[in-house]
């Protein structure tokens, strides 16, 4: 009787545990938003924060409907469970838990792609396949994995999904990232169109990114140990689960302290959430000696990852998610057929290559591996590419360049009460080959188009031959780079630039809070301030004109002022002019 009443109070303890675990990996959002916030732009904040948001709520709506049942539904013939929607017509006899459990794990899938596709992709597109992986392409391959399908037959292990959930997701993530090609300025190319520079886009808040690191670490004890059924294994999973990114880190740190001559804190914040994917899969059936070594490859399998997709691939991942997921993914489920052993509590069957179990189990995780891949892979691709013909992957190099939070949101920043101001690569670099504004030709448009898209005012009637004169010109953030080059072609070196807002033909968006809207219509926009004095004006104004002009009313405006009196002061070895405008 005592035995009895044990089994039944620890059967409630375990079933309390599988929910507090569930609760776990749903936190594990937060992390995710944290950790592609920080480690991207800030004028890309709040469209992340919305992504990760609306990533697990679309993922509930659709894994309700479909989702749920392709995953844990009636098995068919190994390859999909049997739609259905007992949560409407039978609930009361519905496994509630065991839903809910299923639903943050398939959340998980969604948004590790969206870090890797960050800062150029429209929001809306970002929905559609947010959706589609959540009601398609991760149930179908987790069924065969954890709903009684073909690879579960045969004996493949993933105990917490890495194959099933971050190779699926860093598979997505490759994919999607090599479509909706590089952010702007991300590679510089050489008149060939060979790519002779890669350039770094800090991520603008590394304190958030390390907090959702720490955020995901937590979760991932949920993650990996929710699905245990004795304090032993438990406890086993908690142990592997925290050695092998303790180690990961440690590897990466003292890799990077040696390449690169200073500890990388970015990597090795990649690092620890390496080593966690690895050891998803084998989390329950290895031992702390396979955590130490699955750890320390994770370590530098994330730091070459990050340099192959720079460097070789030319694929621009803002966050680390296709090294970070997809390769340690990977790596975590062939390690399971190497370091499996039944030393592990609750392990008595799946034996890896290292402790005597030959090729068997490491040919299964291999077998699971590439048919997992291969279906993320085609479904993924078909799904990109069917979006981008209908509504189209990739923002406009004006949205871009402004921002998504502007543009996708009407969000003016996600930190009201700050100044952001980003003049970083975005606005040293070629035209971007991925996007395209319709710019027209000006050599062939009409005087009335031209004064139509860039306006002269106040312009002298007749300007003399000599003088001074200061020309004020408000652009597009987009076009400041090719009125620079413009300028520096005409002999103007000497320039000011300062950030502004403004609107007028082209109207700002109202933006709305918590659905109220805002008084500010405004756009940012660039001022830039010139002197000249022996250059002609009307070349100047011809210039500039020609630079900013995209075929659109309110390309630009132009301003032109005497100057009438100047003072020249000496302070040093510079010489200042105090000017002093008369209209």
């Amino acid at each position: 009787m005592t035995e009895e009443i044990l089994s039944a109070v620890d059967g409630q303890l375990f079933a309390v545990w599988f929910l507090i675990g569930a609760a776990l990996v749903f936190w594990m959002q937060a992390g995710f938003a944290m950790v592609e916030t920080g480690f991207t732009r800030a004028k890309n904040a709040g469209n992340i924060l919305m992504k990760n948001l609306m990533d697990f709520c679309i993922g509930t709506v659709v894994f309700i409907l479909i989702g749920f049942g392709l995953l844990l539904g009636e098995d068919v013939v190994g390859l999909i469970g049997k739609p259905g929607l007992d949560i409407f017509t039978a609930y009361e006899n519905f496994d509630y838990s065991k839903f809910v459990f299923n639903l943050v794990f398939c959340a998980t899938t969604a948004t590790i792609v969206s870090g890797a596709m960050a800062e150029r992709t429209k929001f809306l597109s970002y929905c559609i396949y947010s959706g589609v992986i959540s009601a398609l392409i991760y149930p179908i391959e987790a069924h065969w994995i954890w709903g009684g399908g073909w690879l579960s037959q045969l004996g493949f292990h993933d105990f917490a999904g890495s194959c099933a959930i971050h190779m699926v997701g860093g598979i997505s993530a490759l994919i999607g990232a090599k479509l909706l090609g590089p952010r702007i300025g991300k590679f510089e190319k050489d008149k060939s169109g060979k790519i002779v520079k890669v350039n770094a886009f800090p991520g603008h808040n590394l304190p958030i990114g390390c907090l959702g690191v720490f955020i995901l670490w937590l979760g991932w004890y949920g993650f990996n140990g929710a699905a245990c059924t004795s304090v032993e294994q438990l406890g086993s999973v908690f142990l592997t689960t925290t050695v092998a990114p303790a180690i990961a880190t440690v590897v990466c740190m003292v890799f990077t302290w040696i390449k690169y001559g200073k500890p990388d804190v970015s990597m090795c914040l990649n690092a620890s959430l390496a080593g966690l994917v690895a050891i998803t899969a084998p989390c329950d059936v290895t031992d702390c000696f396979g955590a130490i070594v699955i750890g320390a490859v994770a370590g530098l399998l994330v730091v070459f990852g990050v340099w192959l997709l720079d460097y070789k691939l030319h694929i621009d991942d803002p966050v680390g998610a296709v090294a970070v997921h997809c390769m340690n993914g990977i790596w975590g489920t062939i390690a399971t057929g190497l370091f499996a052993t039944t030393s592990a509590p609750g392990n008595d069957s799946v034996v890896g290559l290292f402790y005597g179990g030959g090729f068997r189990q490491l040919g299964l995780q291999l077998l699971g591996f590439v048919s997992v891949a291969a279906w993320t892979a085609v479904t993924i691709t078909i799904a990109f590419l069917i979006i981008k013909a209908t509504v189209g992957l990739r923002v406009s190099e004006e949205e871009e360049i402004v921002g998504l939070d502007s543009c996708e949101h009407g969000l003016p920043s996600a930190y009201a009460g700050f100044s952001i101001m980003d003049i970083s690569n975005t606005m040293t670099m070629e035209v971007n080959e991925n996007t395209s504004l319709g710019v027209s030709d000006y050599d062939t448009a009409s005087a009335a188009m031209k004064e139509a898209a860039v306006k002269v005012e106040t312009a002298p009637a007749a300007i003399p031959a000599t003088g001074i004169y200061k020309v004020v010109v408000i652009a597009k953030l987009a076009r400041f780079e090719v009125l620079k080059k413009a300028l520096n072609d005409l002999g103007v070196t000497g320039m000011t630039m300062t950030q502004v807002m403004g609107c007028g033909v082209q109207k700002g968006a109202g933006e709305m809070y918590r659905g109220v809207e805002m008084d500010a219509t405004l756009l940012p926009k660039v001022k830039v301030e010139v002197i000249v004095s022996k250059i002609p004006v009307s070349a100047v104004i011809d210039a500039a004109k020609k630079a900013l002009y995209t075929g659109h009313i309110g390309d630009g405006k132009i301003f032109v002022y005497n100057v009438d009196k100047v003072v020249k002061v000496r302070t040093g070895e510079e010489d200042f002019a105090a000017l002093q405008d008369v209209e």
